[in-house]
């Protein structure tokens, strides 16, 4: 494939020009397009349906790793890892596979770290089976009647050794989980306990030794029961690392109780090259279309934008005479749809007027565990937020999560006497920068730490509205007393592109983000959202 010598822009990300030289060392990988603009959605959101039959990935812009998928006869419903933020596990649904709308947060109790789940239906009841990172670590189990919850309380299976629960159904009529590593549990026929031991059942596909790879890391098995055969993709690589690391394999048996044969055309997916729109492909789950074929969801990190997380993406998948599937890549530019006319209102406003009785979808505690659900309270057009410890390492943000390279955010906020309030792009107590105020002055952060006070801008108070833009990684905060003034720019501006899992650990993402610590409550009376070109 050959490359025009110039500049290639993705989202507005200027990018060296490659040449035809470049290309030929490489023969047969694809390289970053010139970037086709996507369609703005929501409060201009990028959306991945172009309204003329062809979507463009992301289908979920913004931190949505390790999809879960289900299908439900004309229905799909998909969650996703959801880490340290409370409420947890947010549930979306589909009717074409790209468009997705909000349901319900099926996590309101703190359990830990929540990695990569599996979403089923099962003798008409939903479960899903979480491991969470805590202590001790465990895979858990919730479940419900209906997909809108409500969603029981969590049962501890007692797995602490495992990650990444993939379910099945055995010729035997038995449940199992498998699991990391090859291994593999019966059980129990309601599905909330273990029936026997864990039992090593499969090793993995191993790739050349001079790829360039973070781990080998088995993970993520999900199977299916498709011509006569189980098959089962799973992921090796590592999440994260080398932009080639990650990838999907594939394995099939007659039986649920092996042997695993495997696929010999792994791996189905992959990175090949840095110069690939999306990094660290990987994470996949096989689901049949709407009009009986196939298709792969899965993640990847954007070329540039580690800071958004790992974004769910969507591609065609094949059910070849050979009896395995095979994955037909190509999201680096526009893909036919699954199905026209059937999608529902697409994407998940961020702005916020808190007319709501209680929180909506999009706001989560990004730290912090038990105890911070009961902080805030929300309604009659103001956020309260209870102020505690002393700053964004101990004082846990309300933030959302958010897919667009370059955005900008309003709110107007005032807060009690003892209460330093602060507006950050947070990713862990560990990592976050921004600006904090208080009675006295404003405070600067900067790579997770506080660094020193700032004056105030004159006639400002408790009382302030604040402007937060973030622009392909340059972060700006403004503010100013009320809107009788202009806007004062603060005096430092920060470069967070280094602000992710490659740096810092934690695979999640850098997110907006509101604290309040000190003694008191801070209010948040409206947030508006816009994303820019």
């Amino acid at each position: 494939m050959s490359v025009p010598r110039r500049g290639l822009v993705l989202a507005g990300l200027s990018a060296p020009a490659l040449g035809v030289a470049d290309c030929a060392r490489e023969p047969g990988i694809p390289y970053l397009p010139p970037c086709e603009p996507w369609p703005q959605g929501i409060e201009g959101q990028r959306q991945a349906d172009r309204g003329d039959g062809r979507y463009l990935n992301p289908v979920l812009a913004g931190d949505r790793p390790d999809p879960t998928v289900l299908q439900v006869g004309d229905d799909y419903y998909c969650t996703h890892s959801s880490f340290d933020a409370l409420p947890g596990l947010l549930i979306w649904h589909s009717r074409d596979l790209v468009n997705w709308r909000p349901l319900v947060n099926a996590l309101t109790q703190a359990v830990g770290s929540v990695w990569a789940p599996e979403l089923i239906q099962h003798g008409g009841r939903f479960f899903i089976y979480l491991p969470v990172k805590a202590s001790p670590n465990d895979i858990l189990v919730i479940h419900a009647e209906r997909i809108e919850g409500p969603w029981s309380a969590p049962v501890a299976l007692g797995l602490p050794k495992h990650i990444d629960p993939g379910h099945a159904v055995g010729e035997d009529g038995k449940r199992y989980l498998f699991l990391s590593g090859g291994d593999r549990v019966r059980l129990s026929d309601d599905g909330l306990r273990l029936d026997g031991p864990v039992e090593h059942v499969y090793d993995g596909w191993r790739y050349p030794e001079d790829w360039d790879v973070e781990s080998y890391s088995q993970e993520g098995p999900k199977l299916l029961r498709h011509g006569g055969w189980f098959h089962m993709v799973l992921a090796v690589g590592g999440t994260a690392g080398p932009p080639t690391g990650h990838m999907v394999i594939a394995a099939r048996s007659r039986s649920i109780h092996g042997p695993w044969e495997q696929a010999p055309h792994n791996p189905l997916l992959r990175t090949r090259s840095p110069r690939e729109r999306w990094w660290s492909r990987g994470h996949g789950t096989l689901v049949r279309g709407p009009r009986g074929d196939w298709w792969l969801a899965y993640h990847g990190y954007e070329h540039g934008f580690h800071t958004l997380g790992r974004q769910m993406l969507l591609t065609p998948a094949r059910y070849g005479d050979d009896g395995w599937f095979h994955i037909e890549p190509g999201d680096g530019e526009p893909l036919p749809l699954p199905v026209r006319d059937r999608a529902v209102p697409h994407g998940l406003a961020l702005s916020d007027d808190f007319r709501a009785p209680q929180l909506r979808p999009q706001w989560a505690f990004l730290s912090g565990g038990a105890g911070q659900l009961a902080r805030v309270r929300v309604g009659d057009g103001v956020l309260r937020l209870q102020a505690r410890g002393s700053g964004p390492a101990d004082s846990p943000p309300l933030g959302f999560i958010q897919g667009d390279p370059a955005f900008e955010i309003e709110l107007d906020l005032d807060f009690d006497e003892g209460v330093q309030a602060g507006l950050l792009m947070f990713y862990s107590p560990r990592l976050y920068a921004g600006v904090g105020v208080n009675a006295q002055t404003m405070r600067l952060h900067r790579y997770g730490q506080d660094l020193r006070a700032v004056p105030k801008p004159a006639g400002m108070a408790r009382q302030l509205q604040w402007r937060l833009r973030c622009v392909r990684h340059v972060l700006t905060v403004f503010s100013r007393a009320d809107a009788t003034q202009r806007w004062t720019q603060f005096p430092v501006q920060w470069d967070v592109s280094g602000y992710h899992h490659n740096v810092a650990g934690g695979f999640m993402s850098l997110r907006p983000a509101l604290y309040a610590a000190g003694t008191g409550e801070a209010r948040l009376s409206r947030l508006s959202y816009r994303a820019l070109r």
